[in-house]
């Protein structure tokens, strides 16, 4: 029996592209660790300007990477990569030397969400950039604009690329032991996320498996009325989540992986993964409403509840 799986294939024509794609990754998971400090203090808003500059620059490089593959014989195809290249390189520098001068090195509000949400935003939409280009380029005729985005949205480079940054933000982020279960589960979903597309029925299988798995292991404390106030509403974001997942899903399923279903899928996953990068990011820099940990009165305070990418011991069961 041949074990049904997604495309991954990768020509000689992808393999730049996809050690660019890898690298992007590796980046990005590199300047969350940087805007993520050990020692628990928020990050300065220099730190936070430079990463979502290197971000910006990386989605402008696909963008360009993009036009390569719809105009290969175009003389300016190339100079626009070099031009991205060189705005990813340079940018970000000056960006972080006028933001040194003009905010002084604060450091950012741990009670807003702004931050949080302009990451994960910017970090979901290069990596929908990034699925994108891989099926343009893959393809033996360049799709059209819909089809282009909803098979790069529900393409492996999208969930799989996706499902690395978010696992990187699950080992540092101090969570409870409800919500890394929960958030782990999610993540899982976007491993398989691929197989809903391409075989429906494993896909559908393998999500319905996650969906009852982690829910069987929330039910517990859940009946027991062992859990905090702001756990009980974060299970039903995660009973939302897990919902409106399952309907995109059976929409490729009944529909026989039509571009609108497809779209609506690959949307769908996109906004459930970007919440939860918003959340683990506002997990870490405040923690939730019953039990904030980062020190928010002086500018150069520092957390005392309980160390960086440590759960907190009073919210364990």
């Amino acid at each position: 029996m041949t074990l049904p799986l997604p495309p991954l294939s990768i020509d000689a024509t992808l393999v730049p592209f996809a050690t660019v794609a890898l690298a992007m990754v590796g980046v990005t998971i590199f300047l969350f660790g940087k805007v993520l400090p050990s020692d628990g203090r928020p990050p300065l808003l220099t730190q936070m300007v430079l990463a979502l500059a290197v971000l910006g620059g990386g989605s402008l490089l696909i963008l360009a990477l993009l036009f390569v593959f719809l105009n290969p014989n175009g003389t300016d195809a190339w100079t626009w990569v070099l031009m991205a290249f060189n705005f990813m390189m340079m940018t970000p520098a000056g960006i972080w030397f006028i933001g040194v001068v003009v905010f002084r090195d604060r450091r950012i509000r741990t009670d807003s969400w702004f931050w949080p949400a302009t990451l994960a935003v910017v970090t979901t939409g290069s990596e929908a950039l990034m699925g994108i280009l891989f099926v343009t380029g893959s393809a033996s005729a360049p799709p059209g604009l819909a089809a282009a985005f909803a098979q790069g949205l529900a393409s492996i480079w999208f969930f799989w690329s996706m499902a690395g940054v978010m696992s990187a933000l699950l080992l540092w982020a101090p969570l409870a032991r409800i919500e890394r279960r929960a958030l782990l589960a999610l993540t899982l979903s976007a491993v398989v996320a691929p197989w809903v597309t391409a075989f429906p029925t494993v896909g559908g299988a393998a999500m319905a498996t996650i969906m009852t798995l982690v829910f069987v292991l929330l039910l517990r404390p859940l009946l027991r009325g062992d859990m905090a106030r702001g756990e009980v509403g974060f299970l039903f974001g995660l009973a939302g989540a897990f919902l409106a997942m399952a309907i995109a899903g059976l929409s490729v399923a009944a529909t026989s992986g039509s571009t609108a279903a497809d779209l609506g899928f690959g949307a769908t996953m996109g906004a459930v993964m970007g919440v939860e990068i918003a959340y683990l990011f506002r997990r870490f820099y405040h923690g939730m409403a019953h039990a904030p940990w980062v020190a928010r009165a002086p500018d150069e305070a520092v957390a005392t509840e309980w160390p960086a990418g440590r759960p907190n011991p009073t919210l364990e069961r």
